[in-house]
């Protein structure tokens, strides 16, 4: 392992730098944070930094996606249907994907993501792979198809479209005959991937349950990830093992703290992957990661993922989705919030309210950020950096938001950030990674008239972070 390095102090004119080992690193790195010194990381060369690609780029800043799942699930009352269901039970009386559209596009969504199948194997498309499909339902006269509604309307209201497809399939009778399954699922892929235009993400998990014949199905991932490259170069191919965005562990809208876009690939490996180091890898990535795969929060705007009558009471509050905001755009992730249709066919009226509210919660939080002008930003003798702002007039932030350039890469470690009324700083919060965004609510107290960000620890020469800073609370 590389020498760790350790600094005297974090504001020293001059400072030394010795390298030791790792239980030298550990007694000394104790005795200095409690000091309040800065522990860098070790030395990494810039040219081996990962960067994210420009798909990657524009993916995150998105910030937010609604998921819809929607199928015979939703009229059977079912979360996971058992692929026996009579096509005939999918019958949406009003379905209108322009509403679907015209509710995240006014809850400032960018981006949608169907379940064009989910487990039960029922295709929200006409396909050539099954009868298991809306071509053998009364809606729309067997002449319908979801997805290129659903696709359609994205474009008409300017968001960004992606399709989930369920590798488990629990009707189709050639699952878990491998090979032969293994050609359903990718006609099943290009099917969507050349018929509707550009899709920007397509979204995999490792979902794998035993066939009709009993035997457990083998996922050929390479190809399953060689069709969408070569069918829809453009979108990102999300899954535990992205290759381009990860899963962030759980279903509970939480990201890691520390949270890296960098991953070491070898961990998870393929979707479904299972063991002790899985879990940490997704909800944290590696700071050493060789990969830029940053991760997605998935959660449901309902404790179930489709819609279900009894649970109209039950669609979270503007604060809980609030606090979601801040443990997923805030830690350096995307939000993909579930949000199922009803068996009309449309985004219940409880739920589109309830995104209203949480884009005008947005607004009154981060509406208005205060006035700043950078004063300074200055590389410490010894490492890190202190970036300085003015304030345009006293003021009492609650909110700051830290942005690093992470077509650059990712480089913080960790910081703290600190305020000044009349020459004495005092602490406003502390923090791990940056990264395209994170939100920290700040420590309560007198009007302040400067601000200053200190990264502590990092993994690379630091630069400037940006920042912005609210007043609400």
């Amino acid at each position: 392992m590389a020498a760790l390095w350790v600094l005297a102090g974090a504001d020293a004119s001059s400072a030394y730098a010795t390298a030791m080992d790792r239980r030298s690193f550990v007694r000394v790195g104790a005795l200095s944070m409690a000091a309040g010194w800065s522990l860098p990381r070790w030395p990494r060369s810039v040219a081996d930094l990962p960067r994210p690609s420009a798909a990657q780029v524009t993916w995150q800043r998105d910030e937010l996606a609604m998921f819809l799942h929607f199928g015979v699930n939703t009229f059977t009352d079912r979360e996971w249907g058992d692929g026996k269901e009579d096509p005939a039970i999918f019958d949406p009386a009003r379905l209108d994907a322009r509403q679907w559209a015209r509710t995240a596009k006014a809850a400032g969504f960018r981006a949608m993501i169907l379940t064009a199948k989910h487990h039960d194997g029922f295709c929200l498309w006409p396909t050539a792979t099954t009868r298991h499909s809306v071509a053998n339902s009364p809606w729309r006269g067997g002449a319908g198809d979801v997805v290129r509604e659903f696709v359609d309307a994205c474009a008409a209201e300017g968001l960004r479209a992606g399709l989930y497809l369920s590798p488990w399939d629990r009707n189709h009778p050639s699952y878990g005959d491998s090979p032969a399954y293994n050609d359903v699922y990718v006609t099943q892929l290009t099917e969507l991937l050349t018929r509707y235009g550009p899709i920007a993400e397509v979204w995999f998990d490792g979902a794998n349950g035993e066939g009709p014949n009993g035997r457990r199905q083998v996922y050929d991932w390479p190809r399953v990830f060689g069709t969408v490259r070569r069918l829809q170069p453009a979108a990102i191919i999300f899954s535990d093992a992205g290759p381009d965005v990860r899963w962030c562990g759980n279903e509970r809208g939480v990201a890691g703290d520390p949270n890296w876009s960098t991953v070491d690939p070898k961990v998870v490996s393929y979707p479904g992957q299972s063991g002790s180091a899985v879990e940490p890898a997704l909800q944290h990535g590696d700071e050493d990661g060789a990969v830029w795969r940053p991760a997605e929060v998935d959660v449901s705007i309902r404790p179930g993922w489709f819609y279900h009558p009894a649970e109209d009471e039950k669609v979270r509050a503007v604060d809980n989705l609030t606090d979601l905001y801040f443990t997923s755009v805030g830690r350096n992730a995307k939000l993909l919030l579930n949000v199922p249709p009803t068996r009309d066919g449309l985004i219940h009226p409880t739920d589109a309210a309830r995104l209203a509210d949480f884009r005008a919660r947005r607004e009154v939080l981060f509406g208005a950020a205060l006035d700043l002008r950078r004063v300074s930003f200055r590389p410490l003798q010894q490492g890190g950096a202190r970036i300085e702002w003015e304030l345009d007039r006293p003021a009492r932030p609650r909110i700051a938001r830290l942005a690093e350039d992470i077509t650059r890469g990712q480089r913080v470690a960790s910081y703290r950030i600190e305020g000044s009324q009349g020459g004495q700083w005092r602490e406003l919060s502390t923090g791990s990674t940056i990264g395209h965004a994170k939100l920290d609510r700040l420590t309560d107290g007198p009007l302040l008239r400067r601000v200053r960000v200190v990264i502590v620890e990092w993994i690379d020469k630091p630069e400037p972070v940006s920042l912005q800073l609210f007043e609400a609370t």
